[in-house]
Order: structure tokens, then C-alpha cells, then sequence
């Protein structure tokens, strides 16, 4: 009985790790194979464009798109506190592209160079809002001022059925002292902040950016706006129960 029991065991975890192995296939790795190909119409030639932070999918994108000849320029644009933007810049000009660096403040002063804005996506949700790394809001919102499109690169597997329309009703804490490091000649000014009752430091990881200022979304599935979230979320579950 005991043998029995311990050869359903193996067989329930082969299979669980076969259906994850599929699964990561199917909806990570072909998904970011087919968003690469739909991008790969979309950047021309003597594009400069704009990407912030670090995203998986878009440096995939701008590697493809570099490897199939395409001359363009990225503009790589950072923020602390983890500066992620630095491994992105890092890989790209490994590879040959030529890229420009800028802090989040900056932002303003070099979007008039820009042609398309290009960014991931930690999740899109049902009212079409997109929840990014911390400051992709406030770079949408600099493109649209300038009449810069905004291209959202996201997996339908990061589609959520969740709705939310600001940063505090529902995100992830980072470490707050990871604001304290700031490296200034006269030293960091908030250095034991927690001794001081009346303060605290949020450390926000996510925003969130309205639909009104994302030109498209580019997912494995096809160019579509912000609003079809739901209509992908009902096919899906529909699929899932017709299995």
C-alpha cells in the first residue's frame, strides 16, 4: 500500500511539472516570441525610443529588432531606488545599441527627441489601467504632452480581473530605507528617520496609468487598447471551461 501510495506521488508531481513546464512555455516563452514579431512592424528606422526601468519583454523586443537590421537609438530612462534601468542599458549596448541614459527627472527635457515610448507591464487590469514599475505613469503622462505614442508590451497571462484606479488602494511596500540611500556630500538628511515619531517613508513598488494615455497594447495575441481586457479575460475563462 505504502509503494502505491508513493508511486501516485511521483506520478502527480511529474505531471504537475509537466503542466508548469507548458505552461511557461506556451504563455511566457512563445508569448514573448510573438509580441517581438508584431513589434518588429512597429519600430522603423531612425526611431529614438524612449524605454524606463527594466523590462524582460522590451529588451527582447529592441535585441530582435537590432538583430534584424533596424537603426535606432534608446533613450533608457532610470529612478531610484533601484535604478533597474542600469541592467537594461547594460545589456543593450553589449549588444551594439545605441543608447542614451537619464534619471526620471529628466524626462521632460529629452521627450522632445523621442518618437515612441515603449514599456512593460506588471499587470493590465480589467478597467484598462496598467499597473507598472513606480514612475511609468508619470513618463506616459510626459509622452502624451508631447504627442509621443505609448506602446505597452504585456503577456495576456498578466491580465487581472482586478480594478483599480490609483497607487494606494492596493500595491507592494519596498523597503523604506532603500529612500534613506542617498550619497550627498553633506550627508543623507534622513538618516534616522525612524527616530522621529511624526515621519514614515513609503516606498510605493507599482503605478498605476490611465488607459487615456496608452496608444495600444502589444500582446502575443495581437495589437489591441486597454479596454479589451475584459473581452480576453471572458474568452479565456470560456476556453478554460470548454476544456
Amino acid at each position: 500500500m505504502y509503494m502505491i501510495v508513493c508511486i501516485i506521488h511521483v506520478q502527480a508531481k511529474r505531471l504537475l511539472c509537466a503542466t508548469i513546464d507548458e505552461y511557461l512555455e506556451l504563455y511566457i516563452v512563445k508569448a514573448g516570441t510573438e509580441i517581438s514579431k508584431l513589434c518588429q512592424n512597429i519600430i522603423k528606422d531612425n526611431d529614438v525610443i524612449l524605454v524606463y526601468a527594466f523590462s524582460s519583454v522590451v529588451q527582447r523586443v529592441l535585441l530582435d529588432a537590432h538583430c534584424s537590421g533596424r537603426q535606432f537609438r534608446v533613450i533608457v530612462v532610470d529612478s531610484r531606488p533601484k535604478m533597474e534601468g542600469r541592467h537594461m542599458l547594460r545589456t543593450l549596448v553589449q549588444k551594439g545599441v545605441k543608447c542614451s541614459y537619464v534619471l526620471i527627472n529628466a524626462v521632460s527635457y529629452i521627450m522632445k527627441e523621442v518618437s515612441k515610448v515603449i514599456v512593460g507591464a506588471h499587470s493590465l487590469l480589467a478597467n484598462g489601467y496598467v499597473m507598472s514599475r513606480i514612475g511609468t505613469s508619470q513618463v506616459a503622462l510626459v509622452a502624451r504632452s508631447f504627442n509621443v505614442p505609448v506602446l505597452v508590451c504585456c503577456e495576456t497571462y498578466k491580465f487581472s480581473d482586478r480594478v483599480q484606479t490609483d497607487s494606494i488602494v492596493n500595491n507592494e511596500l519596498g523597503d523604506p530605507n532603500d529612500l534613506v540611500q542617498i550619497n550627498r556630500r553633506q550627508g543623507n538628511f534622513l538618516t534616522g528617520w525612524k527616530d522621529i515619531p511624526c515621519l514614515g517613508l513609503l516606498n510605493l513598488v507599482y503605478d498605476v496609468t490611465s488607459p487615456d494615455l496608452v496608444s495600444m497594447v502589444i500582446t502575443e495575441l495581437g495589437v489591441i487598447p486597454c479596454t479589451s481586457v475584459p473581452v480576453v479575460l471572458r474568452i479565456s475563462r470560456d476556453e478554460t471551461a470548454a476544456v
